[in-house]
């Protein structure tokens, strides 16, 4: 077995199919964004970055307030949208 691919691109590419995803239930883009948060607060708890761009995100998490982190959830829920 091969190591994963963890580049930036296929990250981005494998959160864009999980808003495709969300977006093809029907699920509200506000909601959508909240799960976003609740999922940026989850990765940045228990998974280490596995490479220099998810550490950026990961330090900027850190040290943003809630309000920071909503938007900053809602920034890279537009980024790896295809819309």
């Amino acid at each position: 077995m091969g190591m994963p691919d963890t580049s930036w691109d296929s990250w981005k590419r494998t959160l864009g199919q999980a808003v495709e995803f969300a977006e093809e239930l029907g699920i509200a883009k506000s909601q959508i964004y909240t799960m976003a948060q609740q999922v940026g607060d989850l990765l940045a708890q228990s998974v280490t970055p596995s490479n220099p761009e998810q550490k950026a995100v990961k330090e900027l998490w850190d040290v943003a307030s809630q309000d920071e982190r909503q938007i900053l959830a809602n920034l890279m829920t537009r980024l790896v949208s295809k819309r």
